[in-house]
């Protein structure tokens, strides 16, 4: 403990998403820390916040961001059970959360000369993140009418096997643009599709004859006749088409290590500041492996860090 207070009195940012009754046992809150610098930024990440009555309780993105915030029951067909998050689908939006409270609590120092304690929670960003909905409850809606997943009927799969959405054909010029591509102009003079209002009303066996026809040819065979006629059609991308995406690659979204990870690249945060350099992509350093450089750093002698292992307190 006195280490760490050595490093928290000459910190710029103390970050930590340690359950809260483990900080009050070992007195590591941010009252318990704030006066040992005052220019200090303290960083808390909790599960559901740092008041109520489950202040304490501990949690994963999975529960916390995805379940208990609505997400996990909104995302599913009709009738269909709820489905599990993908790992860090919570945990890697509430990070830049806080980095962004960081920073807006260093342009605050950087004006005052105070520091600041800033804070995020996993439910939080999932109430953020689900928030076209969840609002809804706030102005008495009716949830038995919001939709289920809306692409059930927006996805269509083609010949070999891949998806194309189409979520914006929503103008006369764009449906008319649509039945061109698919060589359906006669779909015209069906008094079903005539109009916007009898395409909705005649949805669902609209959207079947459009799944028939995707079904006859290729995803590319799609997508290039639908782009010469400018429909506004999407290819479901697939994991593995992600190393050689173009525009993946042309705005850096994977970057090559600075240093041999295993991997030609490494996928990189969204943050970007121009004229600011990158540090780069990394080994993550192993537990303990820069522990005597720190202590160096603090001033302690070589024989000093050698007792410090032999008792275990680093």
């Amino acid at each position: 403990m006195a280490i760490l207070h050595r490093l928290v009195r000459d910190c710029d940012v103390y970050v930590t998403n340690q359950p809260l009754p483990m900080r009050r046992d070992l007195g590591l809150t941010w009252e318990d820390l704030q006066s040992l610098n005052e220019r200090m930024i303290y960083a808390s990440l909790t599960a559901y916040g740092e008041e109520g009555p489950e202040r304490d309780r501990e949690s994963f993105d999975l529960v916390a961001y995805w379940s208990r915030s609505g997400l996990m029951n909104q995302m599913r067909h009709k009738g269909m059970h709820p489905v599990q998050a993908m790992a860090g689908m919570g945990d890697h939006p509430t990070g830049v959360a806080l980095y962004a409270s960081i920073v807006t609590a260093l342009l605050k120092r950087e004006r005052t000369g105070l520091g600041a304690k800033v804070h995020t929670s996993l439910l939080a960003n999932g109430l953020w993140s689900a928030s076209c909905f969840a609002q809804a409850a706030w102005a008495d809606a009716d949830s038995s009418k919001i939709p289920g997943q809306r692409l059930t009927t927006a996805l269509y799969q083609t010949r070999d096997g891949r998806w194309l959405q189409f979520s914006m054909v929503r103008t006369e010029a764009d449906f008319d643009s649509l039945l061109v591509s698919l060589d359906r102009l006669d779909w015209l003079a069906d008094e079903r599709f005539a109009t916007p209002e009898s395409r909705l009303e005649h949805a669902e066996f609209f959207t079947d004859l459009l799944r028939g026809v995707i079904a006859e040819r290729d995803a590319q065979e799609w997508l290039a006749v639908m782009r010469d006629n400018g429909v506004p059609v999407a290819l479901v991308a697939e994991f593995q088409d992600l190393p050689v995406d173009p525009q993946v690659l042309a705005n850096d979204m994977a970057v090559v290590p600075v240093e041999d990870v295993g991997m030609a690249r490494v996928i990189r945060d969204p943050v970007n500041v121009d004229g600011v350099a990158r540090v780069g992509v990394r080994k993550a350093p192993a537990l303990g492996e820069h522990t005597g450089e720190i202590l160096s750093e603090l001033g302690f002698a070589s024989a000093d860090i050698d007792r410090l292992r032999s008792a275990g307190i680093v």
